[in-house]
């Protein structure tokens, strides 16, 4: 070729010649056809931004997604819970009914709490959060720690059995539990304030309220137990995690 040539020509005079790579060439022609930029100072610098692509949506009312035309959620209660639910109705019906503007009853017949929207009705999530509220103290939960389903928007709902954990029976299984309880709730209790989480030990059901990071690190805390871990090393791994997390927040 022709830079073979030249290459031995220059090699025949005594002399050396660089060869360009293709690359490098295509490097130089794209750098010539490219159009030189602006000089300073003119109309490019004091042009406008451009408008961002992003669609601005007005909010849609509650009326058009139909949020007053009779949803309804049923939440069925155990026997156990009737007694407790009938105690503390008033303080179960007053923020659903007041706050978030919703009709409750409690069905004799098909033994669920119903929760219906009606036209007074406003926010869009007032349903799924009264549901969340019910569910909660039918679980086992204190009235006062359900109740923050509805103020708090990121707290969640979490349960799970020991048997998911290890499948342990008979006295295998009860030490389990007794490890995660603690004499006289101690190791729960710990838990439940260190993790800044709710826990409801119901035989071998476990529920946490929480917000997601602080139910992440409280199931963290039940698996290592139910999988035989000391009480005391479970103690200083969440004591080390939550400090992090503090840290961080």
């Amino acid at each position: 070729s022709r830079f073979a040539m030249e290459a031995e020509t220059a090699a025949g005079e005594g002399g050396f010649t660089s060869v360009l790579s293709k690359r490098s060439r295509r490097k130089r022609r794209a750098a010539a056809e490219e159009p030189p930029p602006p000089p300073a100072g003119t109309a490019m610098d004091t042009a406008e931004p451009r408008p961002s692509k992003r669609p601005a949506f007005p909010p849609v009312s509650a009326e058009a997604l139909g949020v007053g035309r009779g949803e309804m959620r049923k939440v069925p209660v155990p026997a156990n819970r009737y007694t407790p639910l009938k105690e503390n109705w008033m303080k179960i019906y007053t923020p659903i009914v007041e706050h978030l503007q919703l009709q409750i009853r409690f069905n004799l017949k098909t033994r669920n709490v119903e929760i219906k929207t009606c036209q007074e009705t406003k926010d869009l999530s007032a349903l799924t959060k009264a549901a969340d509220f019910v569910k909660a103290f039918i679980l086992g939960f204190q009235v006062e720690d359900a109740l923050a389903l509805i103020r708090l928007d990121d707290l969640f709902l979490e349960s799970f059995e020991v048997t998911d954990v290890k499948p342990l029976k008979g006295d295998h299984l009860s030490r389990a539990i007794g490890r995660i309880a603690g004499k006289g709730g101690k190791t729960k209790f710990t838990i439940e304030n260190v993790t800044r989480t709710r826990i409801v030990l119901a035989d071998a059901k476990i529920h946490i309220l929480g917000s997601f990071q602080n139910i992440k690190m409280a199931r963290t805390a039940i698996c290592n137990l139910i999988l035989g871990n000391p009480p005391s090393k479970v103690y200083g791994n969440i004591r080390a995690v939550a400090s992090r997390a503090a840290e961080r927040f």
